[in-house]
């Protein structure tokens, strides 16, 4: 298929595909006449980096996943590449949570402490 089948049915553009190919992670093959020509696994390649850009994952990060399916394998995720990126990834994801946790617990602290602080004022004042 051509870069533009391929971009509509990845949901995606030929910038982006050409972007993709500039990076390293989609392989067209090139026509005489220089137009890029894609195989079925592409668009299983392309559908693989869009679904780990959405979660988060940039580019470097998708090269074994990307690598893993053009080993042949059903998925992206099941080489010991993939996998230590994934439990790298989880990581990251954890520590951001513990941050937001302890964010959330300052914001629940101030908000107790601003309201206690309103109401005993009302007290004082009868609001």
């Amino acid at each position: 298929m051509l870069i533009g089948e391929l971009a509509a049915r990845a949901g995606t553009s030929t910038r982006t595909l050409r972007y993709y190919e500039q990076h390293g992670l989609v392989e067209p093959r090139r026509d005489t006449n220089g137009y890029r020509r894609y195989d079925e696994a592409e668009l299983r390649v392309v559908h693989e980096i869009r679904s780990l850009l959405a979660v988060g994952f940039g580019l470097d990060d998708i090269r074994p996943f990307v690598a893993c399916l053009r080993a042949g394998n059903a998925a992206g995720h099941v080489c010991p590449d993939s996998v230590a990126v994934l439990r790298r990834k989880l990581a990251e994801v954890e520590t951001y949570l513990d941050q937001l946790a302890d964010v959330r617990d300052r914001l629940r602290g101030q908000l107790a402490q601003a309201i206690e602080e309103r109401e005993i004022r009302c007290l004082k004042i009868r609001c």
